[in-house]
């Protein structure tokens, strides 16, 4: 197996010593590595991986040196315009080192959404002719890998990919494991918001722990399916399907439950969602202040104010919770006003060692909700 302080060894001596990218949880050794041993002002934990090839961008240009952006291979979407439009040899030139997690790899068990994105994701590079190589837990010499990239990024110039296998670095615990100490967890927060619900609503949930534990609390409280679309995937996009779905269904109430690392991946939609005036929407932030489904690394949701930039994008009614007695009248006076809202309920991070998925594909949870809508799946 690779272990970090070697690999973060090697990189500083090519000048690579600047890091920025979305945790991924086949990369989160080697991302709590750095997050322990790089000063802020050489780590940035993205809104969203373009956003980290942008900055890497901005450190090349002042530097000289090529930075290191790490990201799971769903985020390469986020990734294509900058690599393309800004790094690429036929524009600026600008080299980057890309440690990509190979979710979903061929013959490797995987969750539905991962399926399709890890089979394309060699041939996606390929597309845009960034030179890539693979490493994993058998690569006998990282540093051999690592000088390949260099070489790649000057000759070109411009980026260069290390796709990485699941297992391929040994296990790093996190040392700056801040904790917040609110009552609740996600979990808790999740049960006594659809202990409010009536039969007619519908929740929108984002991808990672919310879904999967809204659909664990769903089936031990006997609801069954089609009351929630369980988004698997499509991060930081929760809020415009709950949106469009608000839309189409004006007279039901629909509820967004989204996480602060989805929120701010695509703030803009706050603005789309708020400007809507759409009254049956709800939106719910549950904010741990982490990546907390893909190794609890920090995101800065605890220092911005989500609750601010709501009302000023246009939300009609803005609230915060923080423990059992305000989230239940919170979102009470949600219920009864006209949206779109937000409630903001600030908890920790964690979740249940013993947390499932959802049994059902994400195929099923499309058409029983839209059976349960009165709506004909006609494609």
């Amino acid at each position: 197996m690779i272990q970090s302080d070697h690999l973060f060894k090697i990189l500083a001596e090519r000048g690579i010593t600047f890091f920025a990218g979305v945790p991924d949880s086949l990369l989160k050794d080697f991302c709590a590595y750095v997050t322990d041993h790089v000063d802020e002002s050489s780590h940035v934990i993205t809104a969203n991986e373009g956003n980290a090839v942008a900055l890497s961008a901005g450190h090349y240009l002042g530097t000289g040196r090529p930075g290191l952006v790490y990201l799971q291979n769903s985020g390469l979407g986020n990734t294509v315009n900058p690599l393309l439009s800004l790094n690429d040899p036929e524009v600026y030139g600008l080299p980057v080192l890309l440690m990509i997690g190979w979710r979903g790899e061929p013959n490797v068990k995987d969750e539905p959404q991962h399926i399709k994105q890890g089979r394309i994701t060699p041939a996606l590079l390929d597309a845009m002719e960034i030179p890539w190589q693979i490493i994993d837990s058998s690569t006998a010499d990282i540093e051999a890998a690592v000088d390949t990239a260099m070489k790649q990024m000057q000759d070109r110039p411009g980026p260069a990919a290390l796709l990485v296998r699941k297992g391929a670095f040994k296990s790093y615990v996190l040392q700056k494991n801040t904790q917040s100490h609110y009552p609740l967890v996600r979990e808790q927060a999740i049960q006594r918001l659809i202990e409010q619900l009536d039969a007619a609503d519908r929740v929108v949930a984002t991808t990672g722990m919310p879904a999967r534990e809204l659909y664990e609390l769903r089936m031990a409280r006997g609801d069954g399916m089609g009351n929630d679309f369980l988004t698997v995937g499509s991060m930081g996009h929760a809020s415009s399907i709950a949106l469009g779905l608000a839309r189409s269904q004006p007279e039901r109430r629909v509820i967004c439950l989204d996480g602060d690392g989805s929120v701010l991946m695509h703030m803009g939609s706050l603005a789309i969602v708020g400007q809507s005036r759409q009254e049956n929407l709800i939106h719910v932030v549950l904010n741990n202040g982490a990546h907390d489904s893909v190794g609890g690394q920090p995101t800065c949701a605890f220092s911005v104010d989500l609750a601010g930039v709501a009302r000023a994008c246009g939300y009609r009614e803005v609230l915060v919770a923080a423990d059992a007695q305000e989230i239940d009248q919170g979102f009470a006076t949600l219920l009864e006003n006209k949206g779109p809202s937000l409630l903001e309920i600030r908890i920790n991070k964690g979740a249940r060692v013993d947390l499932g998925r959802p049994k059902s594909s994400p195929v099923e949870n499309r058409d029983a909700l839209m059976m349960r809508l009165g709506v004909k799946h006609s494609v």
